[in-house]
């Protein structure tokens, strides 16, 4: 868009006579001659921002239509009536490293500290399903968050947490049927009730292609895990969130806001596509979907695009998939803040940037949040760090006051009219999505990855070009000062790790774990749900290596093909 246009073509700027139009003139002469302060005022989306927002930008907006009230269709102002007036979102900490044992006193440590929710980060052979002893995860092991490498492990790891009570988020993707199994079995090994456990899983396999690397086996396999978690959840875990559909990696990746909104709701349109194709009612599964989105320091866009994402999900789950339930109709999801947006240089510049961003996800009404630590440019957070982050959550839930009215940015011409323009931009990407032949498709073309390159290039340039301002990097840069004490995982713990799945597998019976192996096998290779065949294999002792090389053996592995 031309950043040279006349006064009455400039959005904002209403040319019908009145009081608003004499405030445009008179505002237009004092500016006459004086220099604003850049050239170019735009979003991270590249939606222009005007000088002037009025009552003429929202002429076209029904308010019934639109925005509806909090906790009634289209849910643009937020799923619940009340809001945070009645309930807090989740504080929901992200952790994992070093040990389940470890990881475990971190969990305590938080929720000693007021968490009110389990986040677990799990390291990278357990995300690409190799056994700690595999020569793929040398090096690799509890590094990145926590290994889990059987059910002992994830017995270790929610050791003393109250599993009916308390709501655990596990991110895992392509291995998320077996960490659920473990999830399950320590639970029935407990004599906690399937239906008091509570939490989400991952298990967003389509943003691993286009965004993340980890993936395992080719895209109609993993697709068919999704649904059989999909399937198993619906009857035996009816509290638990089945997936989180997550825009948050692409939008790490370098996605604008309206990129990470049109796609995450792609694949978000994908998986309720395959679901119903497996023969699920849409009402059966829908009202367990999640989402997953990252909150950047743009904080009205950011605001803009959870309403936005509210909006248009309500929309398509009734308006093409035939829900009915309003719950189907919720877009409820998670937030963390933008870990790529941290910097390794003065890095308590990191405290205000997480405050801002988190205070995007509470005005945009987020159901849980994670707050980044002020060191995470430089290593896994130290307990100082994490409770300061932790801290940061609950002095804008107890402080701030932001909390005391749903949706209190409603009815700004600002942020209604980018509500509007991001669902606009979001509509023409999902619109060229579906040319291709929908998400799956379009991920095998490399649509969604090359607009993904294309938009951190310009964020690149942008920043070296001093258009785009980073406190610290491009500008008002500190003289380098001594670093802070940071979290050191034990260079011990992967043999330890190594010990302890050698032990289980010397320690199991073996005709008990054979047999379940083939009742894995033999479901992979059929239409049987494979949860049930899982979690007895896992009762059983088999490991997540195992587990994952049984289904590798089935169905092969996913490779990417490099196009030029």
């Amino acid at each position: 868009m031309s950043d040279q246009r006349e006064e009455q073509d400039q959005p904002g700027e209403p040319v019908e006579p009145g009081r608003e139009h004499r405030q445009a003139k008179t505002r237009a002469a004092v500016l006459r001659g004086q220099e604003e302060r850049r050239v170019v005022f735009r979003t991270s989306s590249a939606i222009d921002i005007a000088p002037l927002y009025t009552p003429a930008d929202t002429a076209s907006q029904d308010v019934d239509r639109d925005l509806g009230r909090p906790g009634e269709y289209p849910f643009t102002r937020g799923v619940q009536p009340s809001m945070y007036r009645g309930r807090l979102w989740t504080m929901r900490q992200y952790a994992g490293f070093s040990t389940a044992a470890d990881t475990n006193a971190r969990f305590r440590f938080l929720l000693d500290r007021g968490q009110t929710g389990l986040s677990v980060a799990f390291d990278l052979p357990t995300q690409m399903g190799y056994d700690p002893d595999s020569a793929k995860a040398a090096g690799e092991v509890g590094r990145v968050g926590v290994p889990v490498s059987s059910l002992e492990d994830m017995e270790t790891l929610l050791e003393g947490l109250p599993l009916g009570e308390i709501t655990t988020s596990m991110t895992i993707n392509a291995t998320a049927a077996i960490l659920l199994a473990y999830y399950v079995a320590v639970a029935d090994g407990r004599g906690v009730p399937r239906a008091r456990l509570g939490g989400t899983v991952q298990n967003d396999i389509l943003k691993e292609y286009i965004a993340r690397g980890t993936y395992i086996y080719p895209a109609e396999a993993s697709m068919r895990l999704v649904t059989d978690i999909f399937e198993f959840c619906a009857v035996e875990l009816p509290l638990w969130n089945t997936i989180s559909i997550s825009g948050y990696h692409m939008r790490e990746a370098g996605a604008t806001a309206a990129q990470e909104l049109a796609f995450t709701i792609a694949d978000g349109i994908e998986y309720v596509k395959a679901a119903q194709a497996r023969g699920l009612d849409v009402d059966l599964f829908a009202g367990r979907l999640s989402f997953f989105f990252a909150a950047w320091s743009e904080l009205f866009e950011e605001v803009a695009k959870f309403r936005a994402a509210r909006r248009m999900w309500a929309r398509l789950m009734r308006e093409r998939f035939g829900a009915v339930e309003p719950r189907s109709m919720m877009c409820r999801f998670h937030v963390q803040t933008a870990g790529s947006s941290l910097t390794a240089q003065s890095i308590d510049n990191n405290v205000v940037r997480t405050t801002v961003q988190a205070l995007s996800a509470v005005l945009g009404g987020a159901q849980s949040l994670h707050t980044n630590a002020r060191d995470e440019a430089l290593a896994l957070p130290s307990e100082a760090s994490a409770r300061l982050a932790l801290r940061t959550q609950q002095i804008l839930a107890h402080e701030s006051g932001v909390t005391d009215t749903p949706d209190p940015l409603a009815g700004s011409y600002y942020v209604e009219t980018l509500t509007d323009q991001l669902e606009a931009a979001a509509n023409e990407y999902l619109a060229e999505i579906e040319s291709l032949g929908g998400a799956l498709k379009a991920i095998g073309r490399g649509f969604q990855q090359r607009a993904i390159q294309d938009a951190a290039f310009r964020y690149q340039r942008e920043v070296e070009g001093h258009e785009r301002i980073v406190v610290g990097i491009n500008r008002y840069v500190d003289d380098p000062a001594a670093g802070p004490t940071l979290q050191r995982v034990d260079q011990g713990s992967e043999q330890g790790q190594i010990q302890r799945v050698r032990r289980v597998r010397a320690g199991r019976d073996h005709e008990r774990w054979m047999t379940a192996m083939e009742g894995v096998a033999r479901a992979a290779s059929s239409t049987e749900n494979l949860l049930p065949p899982l979690i007895e294999a896992a009762k059983a002792g088999a490991t997540l290596g195992e587990l994952s090389d049984q289904l590798r053996a089935c169905w092969g592995e996913h490779r990417e093909l490099l196009t030029v």
